[in-house]
């Protein structure tokens, strides 16, 4: 129940009540150590006044004046004053106020015992057994060892003398309440900070978003608190990304196995006709030996046929494998652009030429990027080789050019191009406008995949567009070294 009323109090207000309770047990500390001091040096004054008596006393006595004609003296302008003779032995042998006896022994009494060791001390209260009266005392020792003791009442009178000066009590109270109103300002703009700063932990501990919050004021404590709330939201969007990147990881894996199994399917349905072609062909021969010579040929080229059909397949396979597991550990290195086509051009010639194509390659200037030059080639090739066979023209042109950090290339030809609803489709793996003449002409379906592909791993683009004179343009972008 203590806990539940100490939790209803606010924090500022909690706070204000513990500084206020610190500064009056500090003022409360000094004002008790000012009193006792004021005290003692008022007790100290009074014992010097009264020290002055016995000196007088003593000197009058050492004179050879009796002891009443010099008590009279004193007591004449202070008639409360009270005189006593102790012997070395610590008895009374006088005491202008009460009959003293032999038998009691003074010794002990600490004023007695201290002018006895010291010359000179005093008791500011002590009641008297003679008399019944409380007195302060203060007893000197003379050179015969007599000791004169004089005493005031401890009355109303000396406690006012004592007593410490009620002024410095009304200015210490003075400064209690200025400072308690200093306190309750400084108090309240704190505990705001701190709870303000509660309320951010228990919504950082309850995971909340923090969307917007309030800049605290510009000092030590505000700058503070609005590094934490900054350092909080920075790990909030470190986990917000992170989450991200992990949903966008796992959608590319996801991505990645609808790929895989995507191309185990087609890979399974393209060997289908190669092998079955291969089979009928040789169940064909096996089947009649008595074939003509030429007829066998014939099939045995069809064989081959299917073959290398099959071997131009399993090694776009293989390629398109790799770029999809292997990234990371394709080796780059600094390649020349421009030798890279200059060879691939030259190794396609000899077929282009057979169907009358010219390829041209224009502005093509020594530049050098990090590269793969194998899969730089097969770009390339499947590009070239793509248009030999499918374009319909009789020109290819290559073009390079440099611009802001980057190289253009483009790859263009003249030929019939394709109806613009195939255009977004191109790059997709095994896809093919006309299905009968892409197997005829010996395309595995891989070729634009592996360029796409490839041309990502080297941190570029590629895209494809109808040009108006009715062929194709390819443009790849690849950062310059």
């Amino acid at each position: 129940m203590a806990m539940s009323s100490s939790n209803k109090i606010s924090y500022p207000i909690r706070l204000f009540l513990w500084l206020l309770c610190y500064s009056l047990l500090m003022v409360c500390g000094f004002v008790s150590y000012q009193y006792c001091r004021e005290k003692e040096f008022k007790a100290e004054e009074l014992n010097l006044r009264l020290q002055l008596v016995n000196e007088r006393i003593l000197t009058d006595l050492g004179e050879g004046k009796s002891i009443e004609e010099t008590v009279r003296s004193e007591t004449s302008q202070t008639p409360e004053l009270r005189v006593s003779l102790i012997n070395r032995n610590g008895r009374v042998v006088y005491d202008n106020f009460a009959e003293y006896t032999d038998s009691i022994d003074h010794a002990k009494r600490s004023e007695i015992a201290g002018a006895s060791e010291r010359g000179a001390a005093y008791t500011v209260r002590r009641l008297s057994e003679s008399t019944g009266q409380s007195y302060f005392y203060s007893a000197t020792r003379g050179e015969n060892g007599m000791i004169v003791r004089t005493a005031m009442p401890y009355d109303v009178s000396l406690l006012k003398l004592l007593e410490v000066d009620y002024g410095f009590l009304r200015i210490m109270g003075l400064m209690v309440v200025l400072m308690c109103v200093l306190g309750y300002f400084a108090t309240r703009k704190i505990g705001r900070h701190i709870s303000r700063l509660s309320a951010f932990a228990d919504k950082a501990e309850k995971g909340e978003k923090i969307y917007d919050t309030a800049p605290f004021p510009d000092d030590e404590l505000g700058r503070i608190s609005n590094n934490i709330v900054r350092l909080y939201a920075r790990l909030q969007q470190a986990i917000a990304d992170r989450d991200r990147e992990h949903r966008e990881a796992f959608r590319q894996q996801q991505e990645k196995e609808r790929i895989k199994k995507q191309l185990t399917n087609n890979i399974n349905h393209e060997l289908k006709t190669p092998v079955a072609s291969i089979d009928i062909c040789v169940d064909t021969i096996l089947a009649h030996p008595e074939m003509e010579a030429g007829k066998r040929t014939e099939f045995l080229y069809r064989c081959k046929a299917s073959a290398e059909r099959l071997k131009r397949l399993l090694a776009d396979v293989s390629v398109i494998t790799r770029l999809d597991d292997g990234g990371m550990a394709i080796e780059m290195e600094e390649t020349r652009l421009d030798r890279v086509i200059a060879d691939v051009v030259a190794e396609c010639e000899p077929m282009a030429s057979a169907k009358g194509i010219q390829i041209e390659c224009n502005s093509i200037e020594p530049t050098t990027i990090r590269a793969n030059q194998d899969l730089l080639s097969s770009v390339f090739r499947n590009l070239i080789d793509n248009a030999i066979a499918y374009s319909g023209g009789n020109k290819i042109d290559i073009r390079c050019v440099s611009m802001n950090d980057n190289l253009i290339i483009t790859v263009a030809d003249n030929g019939s191009g394709v109806p613009d609803e195939h255009l977004p489709r191109l790059f997709e793996r095994f896809y093919r406008i006309d299905k009968g003449r892409s197997r005829s002409a010996g395309g595995t379906g891989l070729g634009l995949a592996i360029v796409k592909n490839a041309v990502l791993l080297h941190g570029g683009t590629v895209e494809v567009e109808k040009l108006s004179s009715g062929g194709l343009i390819f443009t790849i972008i690849l950062p310059a070294l």
